[in-house]
Parts: C-alpha cells; structure tokens; sequence
C-alpha cells in the first residue's frame, strides 16, 4: 500500500448551489467548482470529476480515495422531499410525533406556527407490545396485529417504514421480530429500527429520529447507488467514504443505512477544515465561518477542536430559535447554520425592510445574473452590482455575470419599493446579510457561554472570503484568515477527516447500585461494533478510542458528558468517574449538589483514525507587494462611497507580500475584500492573514 503522502484523493461537497471538488496528492491539490444539478445530482459530480481530473493530468483510476459529503438528507427534510413514510409504534403511543414535549419555543406568540411530523396521522400505526424500562417483556408483540398493518400499510402505497417501540432501547427484541414480519410480507421494504438508528432514551426524540432515516433513507439509497455505478462506469476502482455530521468518515454501506448521520456532513467538512487551519496556525480560539451558495455556517472551535454535540434540529419554522425544528439525536458538529448565501433571495417585506433569505435561487435558476431564467436578486446581484466581482472572471471564468440582469432585478424588487436606486439597494442587501451572519454569530456564542474577544475568524466558501472582513467588524474581531483553497474549503476539510465512527446507546445506572459487569459488557460490544465500521476504512492506519458517559444528579432533566478511560473499568475508576462529574457540574453551574446521587443514561463510544501530527507553520520574512493586476470601482458598504480598488492576483503573491485596503485578492473560487481599515498579508501557507489596522 502507498503511503498517505502519495495517495491521490478526492472530495466532492455537493451544496445548494455548486459542487466542489478537490484532489490532492502529496503537497499538490486540484480543485473546481460546478453547478449543482438538484434533480440528479450525480450527473454534476460526475462532469465535477471528469474536470478536476483533467487539471490534475490524472485517469480515474490513479485516484486512490473519494470522499463524498452531501446537504441532499437535509434538504429533503426542509423541503419534504421523502419517501411516504409510516411508523409501526406501541399501542398508545402513535401522537408522540404530534405531542412532542408540549413545549412552546415562543410563549407569546398566539399564532405559533410548530414543526409537522414527517408522517401523517393516518400512516402512525400501532400494535400491542410493551417492554418496562428494564427491557422486561409486559405483552407480548401481537404478531397477527403487526401483520394486519402491515397489509394496510401496503395498500397506501408507503416507501419507507420506521418501527419505534416502547423502551427498545433497553431490549431491541419486539422491534427486531416486527421487522422480520414486514421482510416476510413485504420482501424489499426499507425498515429503519429505533433501537439501531438511535438506541438512546426519551421517546420523542428517538422515534424522530428514526422516522427521519426512514423519510431519507430510499431516497439517498437511491442516490449513493447511482452515483457509485457512474463512478465505477467512469472507471475509478477505488474506495468510496461518506462525510458524517459528526465530523468523521464512514463507507457507503453504512451510510446507506444510517443517511440520517449525513445530515450535516458538508457543513462538517468545513469545521474539520477550520480546525486543521487553525491547527497549523497555532490559534487554539477561532471562529469558522463558511458561506457557501445557499447558507452560511459559523461554528466556533476551541483547542483545535469543533464543538460537537449530540443533539440537532432540522428544518426549524422559527429562525434562530431552539425548539422549533425536528429534533435528531445523533452525533453533530455544533453550528449555526441560516439561509444567507450567494443564492439566497433578497425581497422587501410587509413592513418595508430588506430582507433576505432563507429562500434560495439554488443553482437552477440561479441569481439573476447567471442568466439561466432568474428573476430575482440574490446575494450575488447585490456583490455584483457594488463592483465586488469581475463579471468576466466569476467561477474561474466558467459562469460569465450579467450586470445588467442584476440591476434590473434589484430595481425591480427592492430599489424600486423603497425609492432606492439598484446600487444602493444592493449595499442594503449586502449590508442586511451581513449584519444577518454577525447575529448568528453572536447568538451562538451567548448560547455557548464563550466571547469573540482574542478570537480569529477563518473565512472560506465561495462568499466568506467575500463578506467576511465586514462581519468581523460587526462582532468585534479584528483578525481574519482566508487559506488556500477557500473556495472549496469544505471539499477540502473532508480530506483531513478521520474515518471514525460513534455508537450510542442506553444502560441506567446509579453510582449507588453500579453494576460494573453491565457497563463493561456494554462498553465492549460498543467499542466491537464501531471497530468493526472504522476497520472497513482505516487501510491499517492507527486507531483511538473515546469514551462518554452522559450523567445527571438523580431528578434532574438533562445531562452532562464526562470522559471515562477506554477500558475496562475498575472499581477504583467509578469513584474516579463520580468525581470528575462534581467538577464538570461545577464547572458548568459553579457548585456541585451535595447529598445527591449520580445517574448515568447513555454511553457513547468512538473509535478514529489517529489525526497526523501538525506543526504550526513557522514565521517569513517581508516580501515585496505584488503589482495589481487591474481595478475595480467598489461601493464600501460602510461608508456608501464608491473608489477605486485594486485587484491582485493571489497567485501572484509570495509569502510575505503585504496589501494595504481597500483592495481585492483574486482566485479561480472566491475574492478576498480587504476592507479600507485592514492590512493583509500572506503566510508561509500561502494563507492570507487579515488584520484590522488601529483607528
């Protein structure tokens, strides 16, 4: 086998808007950007490949990995895009869908608008059966009434079948017998479990969960199918892995089974990526921030580290606003995410003001300015009509703007309502999504507990590099990263994921009454099974494991993860375990709660790849400015005024080299905006580093 260093990789992101691709080999890398074909999406990836490809000089079968990240999960659940899914529940428990918690995400609105299930009241059916919380058997399953469902459930036509039972999180036997039921009646039928999609308690979230695979799944089978049959028809012979949201690879087989952990596997690509950035920086305090076609993604990654989570709700009917999305319990990296993207719509509301998004152009019709039949303005008409894009140059040269459609389109739909000419309704537009992106921003810090004061921003996506400086100034920072290839920043971030795989699942216990047997058998089938999926990817490369306990004082309703050793415990150890919670407990709430047992609801247990050593890249000394290779006449958003800026071509710039705003870093993918207080200067990466100069 070659080694990491030789191998030839590729990554393929499929977003809202374009498809990015990136090959490297050694210390070269290829990358392209096409647009996105939402009705098959393997037809854009597959032309994505056979460009990349040819600028790399290489034949499909020199590549020896292909890394494949996707939004196609998530944007079926938004725009309910699915299979006709049912769900096969406990007698009783079939509006558990509809009743959720019975909390409200806003006390004071009378018009509340709440998610809708994924399935229909008509398609919940239940079947008697029912386990205790310890996994013993109270009833029986009635098989007669599992059958007699599953003969109505055949008859309307369903696609795809959720089973969710009482406590199968404890016992998986009814579930898996029903299962053996519908294969027999129904050969084919795609069945998601509870107790393996998410073997974790409280039943709301579990069974959205389930039924959210289950909505997914024919769908991204489907898909994942087609697209390995054209690869192969290609002719690549190699390895295929999927991105998961949790910020690890996984194969196709997996991922085929479990497409629910796909949900946010390109908005992960990028966290991974900005934290390997910020590795080879040495910035431990970093905010990601990753603007695409259609969203804008911030995270924020301490010690080199995302923050993941456990928890993520999707397709929310409240902007910002926790508890109004179906929720997912499976492992995420934790981000905002919200619809401010190149593609995204600008309009005027009912109350006159600009708004923008989360509605999106995608990349059919696309903005206005494509001239593929858009009639709206987007993002990028807006960048466009301020003089932030060479029309000529967008996209490398492949997509030629059409200024003219783009100021037709913002006089039409903003200037026109608000007596604004279309250059000074595109400032207002960009300045909107801006000050939009800046709120995310600051939200998820708040919810975080953490600041921005001696954080860096890393920009990347096709509009972070772009907008970025601007939404600096907005949240206090005053030092910005754009890498090398940012305009693919998420394509590349799977290149530097590891294959790694994360197994939940749920065994009360009280450190008053801890049955050390119990857990250690539990914890060694866990670490068994995620063995078993990383194995399939690692090529022999070294592996670690991670352990988790999610515990909580006895009445509380939420818990707190506390690392425990990967092996077999010892008695010694769950005093260890006890104590390390009282400070994480405090740590979080300032004291602990003395007299009060512990209790633990879940494990979780993951095993990776072993991440490559990286050294922080050392200093360089000055080099000379580069000449501009041109100018733009820009309108300054802040300021309203419009001068000339020059334009550098980044390739052009040698480590070193340093530019005076305002002013505009050119490349094939994306523009860097140096604002007219900022000085930018590249690294020995090849990075360039924005600093905000003083007043």
């Amino acid at each position: 086998m070659t080694s990491d260093m030789a191998k030839a990789r590729l990554a393929v992101d499929i977003g809202g808007t374009f498809t990015d691709l990136a090959i490297e080999k050694g210390e070269q890398r290829w990358t392209t950007k096409v647009l996105t074909t939402p009705a098959a999406p393997e037809k854009g990836v597959l032309e994505g490949v056979t460009q990349v490809l040819a600028k790399a000089g290489m034949e499909p079968g020199d590549l020896d990995l292909l890394i494949h990240g996707t939004t196609l999960a998530t944007n079926a659940i938004i725009e309910r895009k699915g299979a006709k899914t049912a769900l096969l529940t406990t007698e009783g428990f079939r509006d558990v869908l509809a009743l959720a918690n019975e909390a409200r995400y806003d006390q004071y609105d009378l018009n509340i608008d709440l998610p809708q299930p994924l399935v229909r009241r008509r398609w919940r059916v239940a079947v008697p059966e029912r386990l205790d919380n310890t996994g013993k058997v109270l009833l029986p399953l009635d098989e007669a009434a599992v059958r007699q469902q599953v003969e109505f459930l055949k008859g309307e036509g369903i696609e795809s079948l959720a089973i969710g039972f009482l406590h199968a999180f404890v016992n998986p036997v009814h579930e898996k017998r029903a299962a053996e039921i519908v294969q027999e009646m129904w050969p084919g039928m795609k069945v998601s479990l509870s107790s393996e999609v998410s073997p974790e308690m409280r039943e709301w979230e579990r069974f959205s969960t389930t039924v959210a695979n289950a909505y997914v799944q024919p769908l991204m089978a489907s898909y994942l199918g087609r697209l390995e049959v054209g690869l192969r028809a290609a002719g690549l012979t190699c390895p295929l892995f999927l991105m998961l949201s949790g910020g690890g690879l996984t194969t196709i087989e997996t991922a085929s089974r479990f497409p629910i952990r796909l949900v946010e596997s390109g908005p992960a690509g990028g966290a991974i990526f900005s934290a390997h950035v910020a590795k080879q920086r040495g910035f431990d305090k970093v905010l990601s921030f990753d603007m695409g076609g259609t969203t804008a993604k911030v995270c924020l990654i301490d010690g080199f580290r995302p923050q993941a989570s456990r928890t993520f709700e999707v397709a929310r009917v409240g902007r910002f606003k926790k508890g109004s999305g179906l929720p997912l319990r499976i492992p995420v990296i934790e981000m905002v995410e919200i619809g401010a993207g190149g593609g995204s719509i600008a309009q005027v509301d009912s109350m006159g003001r600009i708004q923008v998004g989360p509605e999106s152009a995608g990349a059919d019709p696309g903005p206005a300015c494509y001239g593929r039949g858009g009639t709206h303005p987007a993002v990028t008409d807006a960048n466009l009509s301020l003089g932030r894009y060479e029309p000529s140059l967008f996209a490398g040269g492949s997509l030629p703007l059409k200024p003219e459609l783009s100021l037709a389109a913002l006089a039409e739909h903003v200037g026109g309502k608000l007596a604004l000419s279309a250059e000074m309704a595109g400032l207002g537009v960009v300045e909107m999504v801006d000050e939009n992106m800046a709120n995310a921003a600051r939200v998820h810090a708040i919810e975080s507990g953490k600041g921005y004061e001696g954080r860096f921003v890393i920009a990347f996506g096709g509009g972070g590099p772009v907008h970025g400086y601007r939404v600096c100034e907005k949240i206090g920072v005053k030092r910005m990263l754009v890498p090398s290839g940012a305009g693919v920043g998420s394509a590349i971030g799977f290149l530097r994921a590891p294959v790694a795989y994360e197994v939940v699942k749920s065994l009360y216990q009280r450190f008053g009454t801890f049955d050390l047997a119990a857990v250690n058998g539990l914890l060694s089938s866990m670490s068994a099974e995620a063995t078993k999926v990383v194995s399939e990817g690692a090529f022999g490369a070294a592996v670690e494991e991670t352990r988790i306990a999610y515990m909580r004082y006895v009445g509380q309703g939420h818990e707190i993860a506390v690392h425990i050793p990967p092996r077999a415990l010892t008695a010694a150890d769950v005093a260890a375990i006890r104590a390390d919670y009282d400070a994480e407990y405090t740590r979080f709430y300032d004291r602990p709660v003395p007299g009060s047992d512990v209790e633990i609801l879940s494990f979780a247990v993951t095993v990776r790849t072993v991440e490559a050593h990286v050294e922080p890249v050392a200093p360089v000394p000055d080099a000379p400015a580069p000449t501009p290779i041109r100018t733009q006449m820009v309108r300054d958003t802040a300021t309203g005024e419009v001068a000339e800026w020059p334009v550098y071509d980044r390739e052009h710039m040698n480590p070193g080299a340093t530019i005076h705003g305002p002013a505009i870093v050119a490349e094939a993918e994306t523009s860097t905006l140096i604002g007219p207080s900022w000085t930018c200067r590249m690294d020995g990466l090849g990075y360039l580093d924005l600093t905000q100069e003083a007043a």
